[in-house]
């Protein structure tokens, strides 16, 4: 049996704020913090030993990953970085406020942006001030990404990891996964072979492990929360209502 967790950051400063963030490099708020500091000693209280780690180009991500491992004394272990863990891409949404386009454009629309599985948000554009079109992470790109769908995070997430964290685990490597929500939700479509009806209903809570009981062919056995049931359950419920009108 293989065992894997995989862990969303921490709250950032624009979750707190309720905006699309996407790719946009945005740190953790100090309830993020804590949150990972939180994770890392739920972590090494229930015993659990890294030796590799994998993380996006995020710094949200990165932060909550090196906090985790700091509460574990497993700062030493390596951290492989790739962007194909990165959030999604929500184009020319980065940077506005999900009640505000509530408002202006009706839940349901919202929601669509959000959760939808192959709708792409309107593509960024070369004035918006949270392009990464000349961010140098992505300067090797044949062409800049634009937007995503969740079908393209699917479509990026899952080669990488079936073609790095799979082999990593065949040899034997006990690994953690810190990312963002629909990056990590990709996988777990993946790994619990969702519908895309199913996966678009799926929130993942904020630096709550997740961990991952796969049998030799890495199939899954089960899954489940690290943590107080009922405090995962509320912040469950908390990003299900971003981008409503009234709670």
């Amino acid at each position: 049996m293989y065992k894997i967790v995989l862990i969303r950051h921490g709250e950032s400063e624009w979750n707190k704020k309720g905006l699309f963030t996407g790719w946009t490099d945005v740190d953790l708020t100090a309830l993020g913090v804590k949150q990972a500091k939180e994770a890392g000693e739920l972590l090494k209280n229930k015993k659990f030993v890294f030796d590799l780690c994998f993380t996006s180009f995020h710094k949200r991500a990165i932060k909550t990953l090196n906090i985790i491992l700091e509460e574990m004394d497993f700062m030493w272990i390596p951290v492989f970085k790739n962007w194909r863990l990165n959030e999604r891409h929500y184009g020319n949404l980065q940077g506005l406020n999900k009640k505000k386009m509530a408002k202006k454009f009706g839940e349901e629309q919202v929601l669509i942006w959000r959760r939808s599985y192959d709708v792409r948000p309107p593509d960024i554009k070369k004035g918006n001030p949270y392009n990464q079109i000349n961010d140098i992470r992505y300067r090797d790109f044949n062409s800049p990404v634009l937007a995503e769908s969740l079908k393209d995070v699917v479509e990026r997430t899952i080669p990488f990891w079936k073609q790095n964290i799979v082999p990593a685990l065949k040899s034997g490597k006990k690994i953690l996964i810190s990312a963002s929500g629909n990056s990590l939700r990709s996988i777990v479509k993946y790994l619990d072979n969702l519908t895309n009806e199913e996966v678009v209903k799926l929130n993942l809570p904020y630096a709550v492990p997740i961990v991952y009981e796969l049998d030799k062919n890495f199939k899954k056995i089960k899954s489940y929360y690290l943590g107080d049931p009922k405090k995962i359950e509320a912040l469950v419920n908390n990003i299900k209502n971003q981008g409503k009108i009234k709670k």
